[in-house]
């Protein structure tokens, strides 16, 4: 394999990279076949232009006339060990991320829709893509994507999943995996990559949780977050915050709370007090004014103040019309130095990686939608959480790979004349170049000419173009 790597490297840097990769995971399995069925399986789905399913991938890989059974035992029996694969994952990343760098993952509840109710995992959710005043029901399995944020490149990001964690709620079907809250889930997740980044010599290393307003309305959620966490997270404008006691004097009981501070939307009607700021997002500068308050706490959170963020609406024009973005409230937990608390980092690097947590859906969405992840039947209790967890480990490889051969805006060049490309790669870019590169075509050049408006010339150019036609089909 170490042979064969260098060889495509120098041909193709981008394969290189994901052989690298791909070698790199080889002690999460534990024999050579079962390793070698998964980089079958693994290329299958860069080809597989129907349901991403075991059998499409092997009738794409020409697996049609042999026992299929081997290929699905490499989800339902302990073949290979997912959670070294996550492992091995978040150690990659690190060649990526310094030491004194702040580590940012995300984290987001996802749906994964399923038609069966006896599917292990499964259970009843509010159906996606209906109108929220006539919501629908559907089936799907609920999991908890953590991811690693790339760092950011002109105000672009990637989100590369690291672990695709359960969590079943306690009415749905039993799976090999105990149900659990999805704020549990999360926590579960951010302890492991706290711990793991301890194993690998990164005690000092901070870690950026960016999370929706689900996790952060959950006062147990915050009052569990491992040591060395910032947590950021959107938050209601409506939120309760105290100011933190005074200085303990007289008889009795200490207060445990100061005065009840306004709340996140009464600081709209401020005049003053606000600051302004450019942030690059998505290759264009946006400007920011907001203003922080604090340190605040919350009810039941004593242990760990909080700051808020207060985030102005923006007015910006979309194709000539104006386009009003409504406020946003924030709230970040506040690092101890001494006997002061302070704000975690430095503003505007902040208010940066909040827009970046929209990452999380783009990802979502290419992953069910274009890279068919849910599409595998696989029914028994493990392989049915096991196959989707599978799904998110080839789509990390793919783009892990395609981001330490281009980075994020040096991607190849677009095929056409008519547009320059986007300010970043595009996962369609990625997918094609994966595909140029295996099966070695050269530029396009066009097969299909303009005829003439001379009738004749045009039937003798038919008749030329079918022949050869049927010529290529009996060759």
């Amino acid at each position: 394999m170490e042979k064969d790597t260098t060889k495509i490297n120098a041909q193709n840097p981008l394969l290189g990279r994901l052989f690298e990769l791909i070698q790199a995971h080889r002690p999460a399995f534990k024999q050579a076949r079962p390793f070698e069925r998964g980089i079958w399986l693994l290329l299958s789905e860069l080809f597989t232009f129907a349901r991403h399913s075991v059998t499409q991938g092997l009738v794409t890989l020409g697996e049609t006339q042999y026992d299929w059974s081997a290929w699905y035992r490499l989800f339902s029996h302990p073949r290979y060990d997912s959670g070294r694969m996550s492992t091995i994952m978040l150690q990659e990343t690190l060649q990526a991320v310094k030491l004194e760098e702040v580590y940012v993952v995300g984290i987001d509840g996802m749906l994964v829709p399923r038609n069966s109710q006896k599917m292990p995992g499964t259970s009843w959710w509010k159906a996606l893509g209906t109108a929220a005043f006539r919501p629908g029901l559907a089936r799907a399995q609920r999991f908890i994507h953590l991811c690693w944020l790339t760092g950011q490149e002109a105000g672009y990001s990637r989100a590369v999943p690291l672990q695709m964690i359960p969590a079943f709620p306690e009415k749905s079907v039993p799976a090999e995996v105990a149900t659990c809250k999805d704020w549990e889930a999360a926590l579960a997740g951010l302890a492991w990559v706290r711990q793991t980044l301890n194993q690998l010599g990164r005690q000092k290393q901070r870690i950026l949780a960016l999370v929706d307003g689900g996790f952060e309305r959950t006062v147990a959620f915050w009052r569990q977050l491992p040591k060395g966490v910032i947590l950021a997270g959107r938050t209601a404008r409506s939120r309760v915050l105290y100011a933190l006691p005074g200085d303990y004097a007289g008889r009795g009981r200490p207060r445990s709370y100061g005065e009840r501070a306004r709340k996140p939307a009464a600081w709209l009607k401020e005049k003053t007090g606000w600051k302004t700021s450019q942030v690059r997002v998505r290759g264009r500068w946006r400007e920011m004014t907001y203003r922080i308050e604090g340190p605040y706490l919350r009810d039941g959170l004593l242990e760990q103040p909080v700051f808020l963020i207060v985030v102005r609406g923006m007015d910006r024009k979309v194709d000539g019309r104006r386009v009003k973005r409504d406020p946003a409230f924030y709230l970040v937990s506040a690092c101890k130095q001494g006997q002061n608390w302070l704000f975690p980092l430095p503003e505007v690097e902040l208010l940066s990686w909040l827009w970046q947590r929209w990452e999380m859906e783009v990802a979502h969405r290419e992953m069910k939608s274009g890279f068919g992840l849910g599409d595998k039947q696989c029914w028994n209790k493990r392989s049915a959480v096991r196959a989707v967890q599978w799904s998110a480990w080839v789509y990390a490889l793919l783009v892990l790979a395609g981001y330490r051969t281009w980075g994020l805006c040096q991607g190849p060049a677009s095929p056409t004349a008519w547009w320059k490309g986007a300010g970043r790669w595009s996962f369609n870019t990625l997918w094609r170049a994966y595909r140029a590169a295996l099966w070695g075509p050269a530029d396009f050049r066009a097969v299909c000419q303009l005829t003439t408006n001379n009738w004749q010339d045009k039937q003798a150019w038919l008749a030329a173009f079918l022949n050869s036609a049927a010529g290529a089909a009996r060759a």
